[in-house]
């Protein structure tokens, strides 16, 4: 998989599932739940810019800590909530080697254009496909 750009292990993102940072604590359980999701990435809505990925535990944590029974759940925002881990984005740009220590630790990497602006995700079955194929 040397030399291998990056661009042909991308999924894009009109076939990824995110949110937006406006979206409440709901809105993200529910698209979590219905896609089977442990993690999902965050975007700005006005610029499309990955901001973050949120977790099921950054989610459950939330709850705990917050108290919150099923009616706060439509009224916090997912901005509000404290992450316990940041998954950094990479550019299109960048040679697929250098993401082999990211993928091995979260099943997957979000991908940004020169602007920001994310343009998908590289899952780790597709890397491991990759790898695995040559």
């Amino acid at each position: 998989m040397k030399n291998t750009n990056i661009a042909f292990l991308l999924t894009p993102k009109a076939e990824v599932e995110y949110l937006y940072e406006d979206f409440t604590v709901r809105q993200a359980l529910e698209k979590m739940e219905f896609h089977r999701y442990a993690m999902i990435p965050v975007l700005e809505r006005e610029t499309g810019k990955y901001l973050y990925s949120l977790s099921e535990g950054d989610l459950l944590w939330a709850i705990k800590d917050r108290r919150l029974d099923y009616d706060d759940f439509e009224k916090l925002r997912i901005n509000r909530i404290v992450r316990h881990r940041d998954v950094a984005p990479v550019s299109i740009n960048c040679p697929v080697e250098d993401i082999y220590g990211m993928i091995m630790g979260q099943n997957f990497v979000p991908i940004v254009d020169d602007l920001g602006t994310f343009i998908g995700i590289v899952t780790r079955r597709k890397v491991l496909r990759a790898i695995l194929s040559e």
